[in-house]
């Protein structure tokens, strides 16, 4: 496989960071579909969208679009485009995967987006604004859990765009926020999202389980080590509890026990 080009110079990179130019190497995104862009490519192939004459566009762009996308504007081109952004991905780019956390389980069985199975691919303008911010979780950690890097990319600054309209958020939306933060490398955000929890409720085992897997991967063992301790003077009282958010993530409760004594054995 050759070489990626840098969307910059042009020149052949690799990494995150063009050693030529120091341009990121995250790729260029249509601001109208939100599809990849070929280097120097001046209009989308998706929408037809003018690009910005061949230059990277900048993360907060395809926020944007994304936020655009969830308001029902332009999901049609975000459908057909995050599909092929899936199959054309290339290889070289670094997806953060989750620790010992793992993918939750939906509360729901969700129907499949374009690109996943058959069947007609839900209206996101239809639902609640929640709705679709809990779809799009499902479906960027169902991604994750099948190492399918593209489409978690893919479908990632929807997610993220759709919980920030569906604020305020509840617990287990924050604990969903957190692990998408995490999963996309905002680890201050993750850790921000998930001490919002503890906030209120200083036991809540998914909460400090976000957090400790947030210091882990800060490289702050000696934080994630009293999230842990924590965990394990707290687990049984907060098990009995059976909250919603304990119930929807079942093989979380079940597997941060054992989580949290493997980290602290070392």
């Amino acid at each position: 496989m050759s070489t990626p080009k840098c969307p910059e110079c042009g020149k052949p990179s690799t990494g995150n960071f063009c050693q030529h130019c120091g341009a990121t190497l995250g790729g260029r995104f249509c601001n109208q579909c939100g599809s990849e862009l070929g280097p120097g490519a001046k209009f989308c192939n998706q929408c037809g969208e003018k690009t910005a004459g061949g230059a990277h566009v900048p993360a907060g762009a395809r926020q944007e679009a994304a936020a655009a996308v969830v308001a029902g504007q332009n999901l049609p081109w975000w459908i057909a485009g995050a599909a092929m952004f899936a199959m054309i991905i290339f290889f070289g780019v670094r997806m953060v995967t989750p620790g010992p956390l793992g993918a939750p389980a939906p509360a729901q069985p969700v129907a499949p987006f374009a690109g996943g199975g058959s069947g007609t691919p839900p209206d996101l303008s239809q639902m609640s604004p929640r709705e679709a911010a809990d779809r799009l979780f499902d479906r960027v950690m169902r991604a994750v859990s099948a190492s399918d890097s593209g489409e978690a990319q893919a479908f990632m600054p929807m997610a993220l765009s759709a919980y920030e309209q569906a604020q305020p958020l509840d617990h287990d939306g924050l604990f969903h926020l957190s692990l998408l933060n995490r999963v996309a490398g905002n680890l201050d955000e993750a850790m921000a999202n998930a001490q919002q929890v503890l906030a209120e409720e200083p036991n809540h085992v998914l909460a400090l389980a976000a957090a400790a897997e947030a210091a882990t991967d800060m490289g702050d063992r000696e934080t994630a080590s009293a999230y842990y301790r924590q965990i394990l003077e707290v687990i049984d009282a907060e098990v009995a509890r059976q909250l919603p958010e304990y119930l929807a993530h079942q093989n979380i409760m079940e597997s941060v026990r054992s989580d949290a004594e493997a980290f602290l054995g070392g």
